[in-house]
């Protein structure tokens, strides 16, 4: 499928699909794993996975926790968003520039026929960017 680049790079990983938005600021740990206790993915690591969610929510502080799980190597491979999110854009934009460490991020509008597991690879090397996932 594809979809519009809002962060370029390639990236691949484990797919991860989330049921509801999700802040960074709260909702995930220093290790990558979702803490909130309401999020019905709580306990999932986020961690070098391609990661595919609704906009995210809450606090705009997500965007130093993204830049620093990046720097950690704690953050997802890449992003999935189904609409456009600044806070989550933000932070990989500050990581590539003090850290040099990519997190390519996509917007994709339909997701019909999006399997909810297996291998992912996120080519956001051009428009429009695309998203491939292998059955797994």
């Amino acid at each position: 499928m594809t979809g519009r680049v809002l962060h370029g790079g390639t990236a691949t990983g484990e797919l991860l699909v989330l049921d509801a938005p999700l802040s960074f600021w709260g909702g995930v740990d220093a290790t990558g794993t979702i803490v909130d206790a309401t999020h019905p993915q709580c306990g999932q690591r986020l961690t070098g996975r391609v990661v595919v969610m609704p906009p995210a929510k809450g606090s705009s502080s997500s965007t130093s926790v993204v830049a620093e799980q990046l720097r950690a190597g704690t953050a997802p491979a890449a992003v999935v968003l189904t609409r456009a999110d600044p806070i989550i854009v933000l932070g990989a934009l500050v990581a590539a520039e003090l850290y040099a460490v990519a997190m390519p991020a996509l917007v994709v509008t339909d997701l019909s026929g999006l399997p909810t597991s297996g291998w992912a690879a996120v080519l956001a090397d051009g428009e429009p960017g695309r998203l491939r996932v292998s059955a797994g």
